[in-house]
């Protein structure tokens, strides 16, 4: 294996790895994953890895967990750095008025990693958020949402911000989604010239 592919496999699973850390609750491992300097910014939280970590067990802790359907990473590595997208499918369960839910929200994960004395962690972290579900998990049961209520979100992550909301959470206005393409154009240019520069 060149020294190119082996650097592709390392951080592909560096971010499967921070995904799968967080769906099964592997803190430290997590943490691990992340540079010092590193940012995430996704629906409900921004800030540093190191605090996104922090943030993510006060979460499971309160019972608001997701499950990640990844796809395959498309990894492209520049020297030092390195840019992956993958897809994914993050899967929620939760109670809203008495009613089960199943929340799947869609999207693609921009990472940029960079490898620090030998070994790659991840810098930065933005979602791309494309569309959202929001089914009852008991087929026939009724799920009565105000249309004026959600009229007031942004429609590549509606429901994802109408059930956080109602969990307490806060939820941006200005994240990437494909509803706001110019947007999503200017973030992969940026990640571009940061992976040439």
């Amino acid at each position: 294996m060149s020294d190119h592919t082996a650097d592709i496999v390392a951080v592909g699973q560096l971010v499967l790895r921070e995904r799968q850390c967080r769906d099964r609750g592997r803190w430290a491992e997590m943490r691990a994953c992340f540079a010092e300097d590193s940012a995430v910014r996704l629906s409900w939280f921004r800030g540093s890895g190191a605090d996104f970590v922090t943030a993510s067990e006060q979460m499971a802790a309160r019972g608001d967990k997701g499950i990640h359907r990844m796809h395959p990473p498309v990894v492209d590595i520049r020297g030092e750095r390195a840019l992956v997208e993958l897809g994914a499918g993050i899967e929620t369960r939760t109670v809203l008025d008495d009613v089960e839910l199943d929340l799947v929200s869609y999207a693609r994960l921009s990472y940029r990693a960079r490898r620090y004395a030998g070994e790659w962690l991840i810098t930065a972290l933005d979602p791309v958020y494309e569309r959202d579900t929001l089914t009852p998990a008991l087929p026939g049961t009724t799920l009565r949402i105000d249309p004026d209520v959600l009229a007031g979100f942004r429609p590549a992550y509606r429901m994802l911000s109408y059930v956080l909301g109602r969990r307490g959470y806060s939820i941006g206005d200005d994240l990437f989604g494909d509803d706001r393409p110019e947007q999503v154009r200017a973030l992969e240019q940026a990640n571009l010239t940061w992976l040439h520069g």
